[in-house]
C-alpha cells in the first residue's frame, strides 16, 4: 500500500524549482597591468611623500615665524621692564614696529590703576581672553587676546612683583604670522609640485626601463614562435634569466617531442602508404575483385590511415618548434638531383629564388613538396623547367613551370585525385600531387595549377607565415 501524503502546513508556499535557465556570459576579468600596479604604487608614494614633507615643513615655518615674532616681543617687554625700573616708562619706548599706527603691534604696562600704553592702541586697552600658564616666573610667556577693534593678536606678558606688582604685555597682529606663512607655503607648494611631477617622470621612466627586458623578452618569444629563432637569447637581467632558462628547457623538449612524433609518422607512412598504393592498383583489375568490395575496404583504409597521418602531423607541426627552412639551397640541391636523374633529356632547370628568402615550413615537409613539382615539371616537359619564388603577405609564393603539353581545367581538377594518372604510359603512381596538396594545407596553403607561360603547366605552392 502506498505510503500516505503528508499534509502541508498551511501558510507555507509550494517552491517549484525550475531547470537551470541560460547563464548569462560572464565579463572577462579587468587586466592587471603590471606596469599600472607600478606606477599606480608610485604615484600613491610619492603623493603620500610630498603630503607629510608639506605638512613636517608647514609646521617647521609656523614655529619659526612665531619664534621670530616672540623674540621681538619678548625685546619689546624687556625694554619696557627696564623703564620700569628706572622710571622712565613712556611712549618713547614706540620703538619699531610699535610705533606704527592703527591697530597691530602694541605694548601695555599695568600697575594697579595706572595704565600706559603705546601711541598704536589709542587709548584702548589689550583684551586678554587667555593669559595662559606662567610656568617660568621672571620670564614673559605666551598668551591669546584682541585688539581695540576685536582683531586676534599674539601676546606676551610677564609678571614684575612689586607693590603693586606690575604686568607688561607685548601684542603682535596674528596676520603678522599668518600672512608671511602663506605666502612661504604658497611657494612651498608650487616647489614640491614641481618636484612631484620631476619624480613622477622619473618614476614612469624607470618603470619603462625596468619592464623593458620583459618587452624584449616577448619579442624573443614571438622570433621563436615565428621561426626566425631556435632560442630565447640567454643574457638576460638576473632576475627573468632562471625564466628564459625553464622556457628554453621547454623549447628544448618541444622540439624532441615533435622529432619523435614526426619519426612515428614517417615511419607509419613509409610502411603504409606503398603497399596501400600498390594493393589498390593491383585490385583495379576487374578480373582480381569483380564485385570491388576488396577495393572499397583499400580504400577505406587508406582514408583512415591519411586521416589518422595528418592529425599526427597537423599536431606536431602546430607546436612551437615550428621552423624556417632556407629555399635557394634546397632548390639548388633539388635541381642538381634532377638533372642527374633526367640526364638523358638533356633539359634545362632555371632558377629565380632569392638568397635570403626562408620558408615557414620544416625541411624534410619542403623536400617532400617541391620534390614531387619539380619532379613531376621534369617529366612531362619537353626541355626546360623554371623555379621562381618570392615574398607573399609574411609567407612565400613558390611557382614551378614547364614547356610541356600542360593540362586544362578539368584535367587539372583530376590530377589532384590520390591515385589518379592521366597517363599510363609514364612512370608514377598518381600520388605526388595529392601529397603536395595534403602538405601544403596542414601549414595552411595551397597548391593551384594553371597554364604557364612557357606553355605547359604551372604549379603555384602558397605557404603562409
Amino acid at each position: 500500500m502506498p505510503p500516505p501524503e503528508r499534509s502541508r502546513p498551511k501558510g507555507i508556499p509550494i517552491v517549484r524549482r525550475e531547470g537551470p535557465g541560460p547563464r548569462r556570459p560572464q565579463p572577462p576579468p579587468p587586466r592587471r597591468s603590471l606596469r599600472t600596479r607600478l606606477l599606480a604604487a608610485a604615484l600613491a608614494l610619492v603623493l603620500a611623500a610630498l603630503v607629510v614633507a608639506g605638512l613636517a615643513i608647514g609646521v617647521i615655518l609656523h614655529r619659526f615665524v612665531r619664534g621670530q615674532i616672540e623674540g621681538r616681543l619678548d625685546a619689546q617687554i624687556v625694554a619696557l621692564r627696564a623703564g620700569l625700573e628706572a622710571g622712565l616708562l613712556a611712549r618713547d619706548l614706540d620703538a619699531p614696529p610699535f610705533d606704527r599706527e592703527g591697530p597691530g603691534w602694541a605694548w601695555e604696562v599695568r600697575r594697579g590703576v595706572e595704565i600706559v600704553r603705546s601711541g598704536s592702541l589709542r587709548g584702548h586697552d589689550i583684551a586678554v581672553s587667555d593669559p595662559g600658564p606662567d610656568d617660568e616666573p621672571g620670564r614673559p610667556h605666551p598668551a591669546e587676546g584682541t585688539g581695540p577693534r576685536g582683531e586676534p593678536l599674539i601676546l606676551r606678558i610677564l609678571t614684575v612683583p612689586g607693590s603693586p606688582p606690575a604686568t607688561l604685555i607685548a601684542a603682535a597682529p596674528r596676520v603678522a604670522l599668518f600672512g608671511p606663512l602663506r605666502e612661504a607655503l604658497t611657494s612651498l607648494a608650487l616647489a614640491l609640485g614641481v618636484l612631484g611631477l620631476c619624480l613622477i617622470a622619473g618614476l614612469a621612466l624607470q618603470v619603462r626601463l625596468g619592464l623593458a627586458p620583459l618587452k624584449r623578452l616577448r619579442a624573443d618569444l614571438a622570433a621563436v614562435r615565428a621561426g626566425r629563432r631556435d632560442r630565447v637569447p640567454a643574457e638576460q637581467p638576473a632576475e627573468i634569466e632562471p625564466v628564459v632558462a625553464e622556457l628554453n628547457a621547454l623549447l628544448d623538449q618541444n622540439a624532441q617531442n615533435l622529432e619523435r612524433a614526426r619519426g612515428h609518422v614517417a615511419n607509419l607512412a613509409h610502411a603504409l602508404k606503398t603497399p596501400l598504393a600498390t594493393l589498390s592498383m593491383a585490385l583495379a583489375e576487374p578480373a582480381r575483385d569483380p564485385g570491388g568490395a576488396l577495393r572499397r575496404q583499400v580504400d577505406d583504409m587508406d582514408r583512415r590511415v591519411r586521416h589518422h597521418l595528418r592529425r599526427a602531423r597537423a599536431a606536431a607541426l602546430a607546436g612551437s618548434a615550428r621552423g624556417r627552412t632556407p629555399l635557394a639551397p634546397r632548390v639548388a640541391d633539388l635541381r642538381d638531383a634532377l638533372l642527374r636523374l633526367y640526364a638523358e633529356k638533356g633539359l634545362a632547370i632555371d632558377l629565380a629564388v632569392p638568397d635570403d628568402l626562408t620558408v615557414p615550413c620544416e625541411g624534410q615537409d619542403l623536400d617532400e613538396m617541391l620534390g614531387n613539382l619539380v619532379d613531376n615539371a621534369c617529366r612531362w616537359c619537353r626541355a626546360r623547367v623554371r623555379v621562381s619564388a618570392a615574398a607573399w603577405d609574411g609567407g612565400v609564393r613558390m611557382r614551378v613551370e614547364d614547356d610541356g603539353p600542360g593540362l586544362d581545367a578539368e584535367a587539372a581538377a583530376s590530377v589532384m585525385a590520390r591515385g589518379r594518372r592521366l597517363d599510363e604510359g609514364v612512370p608514377g603512381h598518381g600520388f605526388g600531387l595529392p601529397i603536395t596538396l595534403e602538405l601544403a594545407e596542414l601549414y595552411g596553403g595551397s597548391l593551384t595549377l594553371g597554364r604557364s607561360e612557357l606553355g605547359g603547366l604551372r604549379a603555384e605552392l602558397l605557404l603562409p607565415a
